[in-house]
């Protein structure tokens, strides 16, 4: 199947870590899912730590899920206009983030984004936007861009067909360094439309945020009248039911969300302050428009996939299963002598071929991406899939049992001890 798709998709998938690139092999085509597992062609199961990225935060097929989706699919598929569920997603959206008065949905991450950072732009005039290096924001052209050369460059293309020109209205700076932002905004601050970043970073693997990070860039941000955007694709109902915002207290000017919002079907939204948002057209002069946006049977699926989130203990329950899964897998290696650890916040872990959990890209980069290979490999093999890179956070999802968790520790425990010839 891989041999044939590549005659017909890019490199054989429709996304790139789709692809194995980074860890060798042939990727694995599903056909069905079932809670915790996944099926391949040859009907092989495994336990899914991917679960779409994060989306299927209940599980695969849920029940009450599938029977809203089905229902909202029998009413029609699409209708390019308003529909009473996207103003029940809108309105539940602002009621669990106080930090959001108005909200427009979409389609992708991708748009999410790029459109908080236009609204951004225009909204202060300005033209100069800071993101973290490791964190991802889509691959809208703003955001493709890495670090320049030296502390307070401005950034590069990372990757082809991004103008130079556009680049450099990106100032990349490193997660968790307070001094570099407080730097930044003392060279810039006039400049600076706003801030992107992820207020726990997934897309680096799990890296935590310094509590003192995520104050000083909401500080800032007040200080020199800069939009602070907290892309919160990933973490949004993933972490808690108030997000990460709620988790640290700390309430942006602007919200990303997707994944989870929408159930497993393609859906994401942008909000936040109402002066803000009134910039949006038609209120305002900043374009953002989307034939498919707050699609019915999305909004089906979203809704009751939120619905569910907020019953009581929910991310109690999800934590604690992320924690176990942590915990065995660090206890399996660090018997057999391993350098590694692993951490867990609501549904999203990170495990790490490196003594202690990293705070930043550099020390990301610092992880033993060899061994992660071999173990990435042997536990497919096993039938427990987790992501095909070093580089990506982990899920859990509400239909993984203790069960599960231990028969992935246990062959966890194989490999480390194989690897080290049993001792």
């Amino acid at each position: 199947m891989f041999e044939h798709a590549q005659r017909f998709i890019p490199g054989g998938v429709n996304s790139p870590v789709r692809a194995f690139r980074s860890v060798g092999g042939t990727p694995r085509f599903f056909v069905r899912g079932q809670d915790s597992r996944l099926f391949d062609l040859d009907d092989k199961s495994y336990l899914d730590y991917v679960c779409s990225w994060g989306a299927m935060i209940l599980g695969h097929v849920h029940p009450e899920v599938l029977s809203a989706v089905q229902k909202a699919a029998a009413l029609g598929l699409s209708f390019g206009a308003p529909t009473p569920a996207s103003v029940e997603m809108a309105e539940l959206l602002c009621l669990l983030l106080p930090s959001m008065d108005c909200v427009r949905l979409v389609s992708s991450g991708t748009e999410a984004t790029m459109s908080a950072i236009r609204l951004a732009r225009g909204f202060t005039g300005r033209d100069l936007l800071i993101k973290f290096e490791g964190c991802y924001h889509g691959h809208s052209d703003s955001l493709l861009v890495k670090a320049g050369s030296g502390l307070l460059t401005l950034g590069h293309p990372s990757s082809g067909g991004i103008p130079a020109d556009l680049a450099k209205h990106t100032l990349v700076l490193d997660y968790n360094d307070v001094e570099g932002v407080e730097a930044a905004f003392k060279k810039f601050g006039d400049q600076i439309a706003g801030v992107i970043v992820e207020p726990i970073a997934g897309n680096m693997n799990l890296v935590l945020p310094g509590r003192a990070f995520l104050q000083t860039l909401r500080k800032l941000c007040t200080d020199y009248g800069a939009v602070l955007i907290f892309d919160e694709v990933m973490t949004g109902f993933r972490v808690g039911l108030s997000c990460a915002q709620g988790y640290f207290g700390i309430d942006p000017d602007m919200t990303t969300l997707g994944k989870v919002i929408g159930g497993g079907l393609p859906l994401a939204a942008f909000g936040g302050r109402r002066d803000i948002m009134e910039k949006v057209a038609p209120l305002g002069d900043v374009y953002q428009a989307g034939t498919l946006s707050g699609n019915p049977v999305a909004l089906a699926a979203g809704l009751a996939t939120l619905k569910l989130v907020q019953l009581d203990g929910f991310y109690d329950e999800l934590e604690k299963k992320a924690q176990h899964l942590c915990e065995g897998l660090t206890d399996a290696a660090q018997r057999n002598g391993f350098a590694f650890s692993a951490q867990a916040v609501g549904g999203m872990f990170g495990l790490y071929f490196r003594k202690t959990p990293p705070k930043n890209y550099a020390e990301v980069m610092e992880c033993d991406a060899e061994t992660f290979k071999r173990f990435f490999h042997a536990m497919l093999l096993d039938g427990h899939y987790f992501a095909p890179s070093a580089f990506e956070s982990g899920f859990i999802s509400a239909a993984h049992s203790n069960n599960d968790i231990e028969e992935t520790i246990a062959a966890a425990e194989n490999f480390f001890k194989a690897a080290t010839g049993g001792r």
